[in-house]
């Protein structure tokens, strides 16, 4: 089978797509057949080897056996079942992630109680596909560390890509009154996925007005931590999922730093985190996928062939919502 692989750090350049063999099937094990998977900032982090503080995991000089695949998100078809499994069969439409990576690739294997479920009936494989990561992060953001109630104002900073796309979605699901800041090519795309106000911050500097927040999601992570904060209320909380990606050592986990730092002795909390894949949280994300609550946006598609182009044209930061890969 046809997969993406990486043998040592650097540009999209270093991404092959190579034969490898199919992979094992066991007895708790389901087989899917990748139909389309997404490619988030993650991917570019472990392609390139930065921050430096990335190597500590994956390979100091060189990616390590196990750490050169990539792609987390993925929909496809159940093309085999292990002995033991009973909540799917051949034929069954899925869609999760794989904590480990590799859904860039035509077939994964991955155990029945896993972080997948079956696929929402009225989502194609690509939007299934552009959900996990992205929308764990809005969600758990929101919900987890944001602690959004109904009522709240929620200001979400970069929301036009994958992340912020839903973050105004799903903050609109919780009950939130949502203000989405993104770019003036993007004010009528936030404004039609159910933001209540969009400010373009090409002619508008939010740190500057006077309106104030509950909860900052930022995503863009392109003002000072005294501008963020000044937009709160006195009890706010800035949720940073984000951040410039214009450092080879700690960027963007400098910000983190500076947030727990400055967070014990500010009456705002701050918190920064990365995303944990849950079968729970798929769950939830589901409901709101067939309730229609949330609608993936996605930018645009690649043959797995042009892996390299979707993440060169990722890495570039001005994508639209989801970048999908098409393995099929």
């Amino acid at each position: 089978m046809k997969a993406i692989r990486y043998y040592r750090y650097g540009p999209p350049e270093v991404l092959e797509l190579v034969d490898i063999d199919m992979p094992g099937v066991g007895d708790d094990d389901i087989l899917v057949r990748v139909r389309a998977a997404s490619v988030n900032p993650l991917d570019w982090h472990f392609m390139r080897g930065t921050p430096f503080v990335v190597r500590i995991m994956a390979g100091l000089s060189r990616p390590k056996a196990s750490q050169t695949r990539l792609g987390a998100d993925m929909a496809g078809s159940v093309e085999a079942v292990g002995r033991n499994v009973t909540e799917y069969q051949p034929g069954d439409e899925v869609f999760g992630g794989l904590e480990g990576r590799g859904t860039l690739a035509e077939y994964i294997s991955l155990r029945q109680d896993g972080v997948v479920l079956k696929k929402p009936s009225g989502l194609s494989f690509e939007e299934a596909a552009s959900v996990p990561v992205a929308a764990f992060t809005a969600l758990q953001a929101l919900r987890d560390k944001g602690q959004i109630k109904p009522g709240h104002k929620v200001l979400v900073n970069g929301a036009a890509g994958g992340v912020g796309t839903f973050a105004v979605q799903i903050g609109k699901a919780f009950g939130a009154e949502v203000t989405g800041v993104c770019s003036t090519q993007n004010v009528e795309m936030v404004a039609s996925i159910g933001a209540d106000h969009v400010i373009d911050y090409t002619r508008e500097d939010f740190t500057q007005a006077r309106r104030r927040y509950d909860l900052l999601i930022d995503i863009a992570g392109s003002r000072t931590l005294a501008e963020t904060r000044r937009v709160l209320v006195p009890h706010g909380v800035l949720v940073g999922v984000g951040g410039p990606n214009n450092g080879r050592w700690i960027e963007p986990l400098g910000r983190t730093i500076g947030m727990a730092v400055l967070s014990p002795v500010v009456s705002q909390r701050m918190a920064f985190f990365l995303a944990r894949q849950n079968r729970d949280d798929l769950a939830v994300l589901r409901d709101l996928l067939q309730a229609g609550k949330v609608a993936p946006v996605i930018d645009r598609t690649y043959p797995l062939t042009d892996a390299a182009e979707a993440i060169r044209y990722l890495e570039k930061g001005h994508a639209r919502g989801k970048v999908v890969i098409i393995t099929l």
